[in-house]
This record gives structure tokens, sequence and C-alpha cells, in this order.
């Protein structure tokens, strides 16, 4: 669960006090930093004062018999998190936010989640912490299912401000705090492309695949297909670097897929499902390479089209990693949550997803990705912060923290890698060390097969190892490639 000590992300001197349910209505986008749509958002108050703490969102689930389960284990999940943090919370506040259905008004969709609302306060109070407000947002108005004030909270409903308009909307822009646009715009900038470009880029997969699996399978010849895709993925950065700037966040997208070819985006996503391929790739994540990466990352997501969606993993995991370790967790917590979709069992995304919860510093990650493997860079980092947690709190090891917006819980055995890839990635190590410290990362790539910051170390196919040592890939359905789980 991720710490937020100050209300709407604002700074201690720039807090601001919210009065009514208006306001907090209007004040929901800052403190998420997105519109949230088909959305549970709870928000956990601290003190006299109700100062805004952690905070969690969940997608509605589509039928009301999933809502009890869903209800406790939200409640529990924000209450026992705040808790390990080592503040309770005093109460909570709740928002439920749709769109209407087809044929519906904003009045029927908060009248059909009134269960669920009542369901959450229950379960919250169930746990001895209170609801003071519930408000559900759809049709561009808001209700109170807590306030009987009608001068307030009329039946009718109170249209929600302008944006920008708003007391929040004022502190946020003279703090620096943005909205991104809503949740749904900002999956759809990862979601694949669709149409004749995506019959193309469909079928340069499969050619990809055709040619890359077998070598990547082939251990003699793995390493050659790492450097290959770290060169090409140096290449597509120069050129997104180059780039003339757009108008907007929709050009920019058009722009960037503009400059990638079908081909050459097929090689990199297939060379990316080698997981170290994709670790040294996350090396991309500082200083001038970070929007140049993001935007890599982001294309590269949409191109991963027809059966390989799943692919969009790894690339939606690097996005999600840069955007954390660049301080936009918004953005990074939209990726994560795309890449569990896309494969749930996704080793790197699920702890990134935990790390990012629980308010880890990136720079711990950051310092652990320069002297090894990712997965085990992360899960270090991970456990460190949770013994820290527990050693505070008094928590026996046992219990675990809930991953926000329905991640799985992580498992906490450390990622096994064998005797045999460590010896890889040693001999690896050792080309990058004896490059010249003044050659650009892609070009020792096609010498040695290097990464951003040093050599692309080798692992078993795939990446992946079982206990008993042997490589563990994974053929999609008509034996389009294989995929590292990690």
């Amino acid at each position: 669960m991720t710490r937020h000590d100050e209300a709407a992300g604002l700074s201690g001197q720039d807090q601001v006090t919210l009065r009514s349910p208006a306001e907090l209505a209007d004040a929901l986008p800052y403190v998420l930093g997105f519109h949230p749509d088909d959305s549970i958002v709870m928000i956990a108050l601290h003190g006299p004062r109700g100062r805004f703490g952690g905070r969690l969102r969940l997608g509605i689930p589509g039928t009301p018999e999933e809502w009890p389960e869903v209800c406790d284990q939200l409640a529990e999940c924000l209450i026992t998190s705040s808790r390990r943090r080592g503040e309770r919370p005093d109460g909570i506040v709740l928002f439920l936010c749709q769109d209407p259905a087809e044929g519906a008004s904003g009045l029927d969709t908060m009248e059909r989640l009134r269960p669920l609302a009542q369901r959450l306060r229950i379960a919250c109070g169930a746990m001895e912490v209170p609801v003071y407000e519930a408000l559900c947002l759809s049709g561009g108005r808001f209700w109170s299912y807590v306030c009987p004030d009608e001068r307030c909270c009329p039946p009718e409903g109170v249209p929600l401000a302008l944006p920008g308009t708003s007391v929040m909307a004022a502190a946020a822009t003279f703090a620096g705090v943005h909205v991104r646009g809503s949740l749904r715009e900002m999956e759809a900038r990862l979601s694949p492309l669709v149409g004749p470009r995506a019959e193309a880029q469909e079928r340069a997969l499969d050619v990809a695949a055709g040619e890359l699996v077998p070598r990547i399978l082939e251990r003699t010849d793995c390493a050659t297909v790492r450097a290959e895709t770290l060169v090409l993925v140096g290449q597509m950065l120069d050129r997104l670097r180059a780039a003339p700037p757009a108008a907007d966040l929709c050009a920019a997208d058009l722009r960037d897929d503009g400059l990638l070819g079908n081909e050459e985006t097929a090689a990199v996503i297939i060379g990316l499902q080698d997981r170290v391929t994709r670790d040294w790739a996350a090396r991309w994540m500082e200083g001038p390479d970070t929007e140049a990466a993001l935007r890599l990352w982001h294309a590269l997501a949409r191109r991963c089209v027809g059966s390989y969606e799943e692919h969009a993993a790894a690339p939606l995991t690097l996005a999600g990693w840069v955007a954390w370790s660049g301080g936009d967790e918004p953005a990074a917590r939209v990726a994560l949550s795309r890449a569990l979709k896309a494969d749930p069992e996704y080793l790197f995304a699920r702890l990134l997803h935990q790390a990012c919860n629980e308010g880890l510093n990136p720079e711990l990650l950051r310092q652990c990705l320069r002297q090894g493997g990712v997965d085990r860079a992360v899960h270090a980092a991970v456990q460190e912060e949770l013994e820290r947690a527990r050693a505070a709190e008094s928590i026996g090891p046992g219990e675990s923290v809930e991953a926000l917006e329905a991640a799985e819980p992580v498992e906490t055995e450390a990622p096994e890698v064998t005797g045999e890839a460590e010896q890889d990635e040693k001999q690896f190590g050792q080309q990058g060390d004896r490059a010249d410290e003044g050659e650009r990362p892609e070009r020792r790539a096609a010498d040695g097969g290097t990464g951003p910051g040093g050599p692309a170390a080798a692992s078993g196919p795939g990446g992946r190892r079982r206990p008993e040592g042997r490589p563990r890939t994974r053929r999609r359905t008509g034996g389009r490639g294989t995929r590292s789980r990690r």
C-alpha cells in the first residue's frame, strides 16, 4: 500500500482543507493524478482534521455477486496496510465512479451502486473504522450515500465543478500537481493497435517469432539475439529523441508509431521476452534516456496485437518501471496493472507493483539494478522494506500486504537462478568490463552483446528457470514464440 502523508500530493505548506462533499468530489482527480473510470476509490483519514493517508483503487466488479467478498478484501487491505505503516485510519472516504450505461442516467447508476456502497461501509465498520463520506460520481454529477441534508446533497445530485475552477485545482496548479486525464484515456495509450496496421504488425511478429525463437532456445546463439535486440532498442531511442515535439499526447503517440517499423518492433518485442534482455533494457531509466525510453515502451506495448497481446507484459512493465523511477506513480500503476492483466504471473510486474505500493524509494532499486538482475534486485528491496515495517510495527513475518489495484499477492521467495545462469551473467559482465567506457551501449552491444550500462547477461532460454535448473519456456498457440514469465 502506497503511503501518502500529504493531502492530494501537496506539500505540508500547500495543504488544502476540504469542507463539503462537493469539495471532496472535486478533489478526487488531484488525489489520484487522473480521473478514475469504473472505479472504487477508498482513502484513509487520520487525526482529528481528517488528513489524507493511504488510498487504493479497484475496478468495480461486474456482477453484484462478487461485491461482498471484494468489499471485505478492500476494507482489510486499506486498514491493515495503513496500520503496518503506523497509522491506523480514524475514518475512510469512499468514492464510486462509473459512467451511466447506454440509456441510463447518473441517478440510475447511483441507485444501482447503492448496495455496493452500503456493503463497503459494513465491511469497514466491522473493522471498527467508520466511513465518514461515500460519494457516487456519474454523468458529471455526484451524490452522497451518507449526507441526509438535501440543501447540499439533493436527490437529483450536484453538478461537478468545471475542470480547473475549484479551490483544489488552484492549489494543485500552484503546487505543480497535474491531472493526466481519465483512467480510460491513459489505458487507451497502452492498448493494442487495431485495423490494417495491426494485421501487418501481427504478420511481422509471426516472422520474427519464427526466426528468433529457435535462436533464443539455442543457447549458443542466444547472446547474439540479445545483442541484436539491444542494438535495435538503442537505434529506436535515438530516433525518438530526435523527433520534433507534438501538439498533444495523442499526436505524440501517432508520431512515435510512424517512426517505428513493423519488422524492427516485432524483433524487439520477441527479444524482450528473454528475461536477461529485458533486465538490461530496464537500465534505460534515468537521465536523458527517460522520456524516450518511456515513449518506446508505450509504442511497443501498442504493437503487441492479436495473439501476441500477452507479450505486452514486458514493455508495459518497463514502462511502469521508468514512470515510477521518474516519480510518476499514477502512470506507473496504470502501466503495471495493464502488464498484470496481460500476464498475471509476470514476476517483474508483480514485484514492481508491490514495491510501488509499499512506497519504496526507486533509488534503492536503481542501485540494485546496476549490480544484478531485475527480479532479484526488486525482490530484495521489497523484502528489506517489509522487514523494516514489520520490525517497526511488530508485525509477524507471516502477514502479507495486499497489492493495490487488484494485483495478486507476491511470492516471498526470492527468484531462483541456477549456477549455470549466474555463470553466464558473470561471463557477460566480464565482457562489459572490457568494453571501452567511451563507447555507446548500443555500439558495444554489436560487438559483445551489451545493453545500457553494460553487457546483456545470459541465462536460459526465455530467462525463467525451474527449480531443477531447466529453462521454462512457453509456446503460444500455433507455435508463436516463447515468453519468460519473469
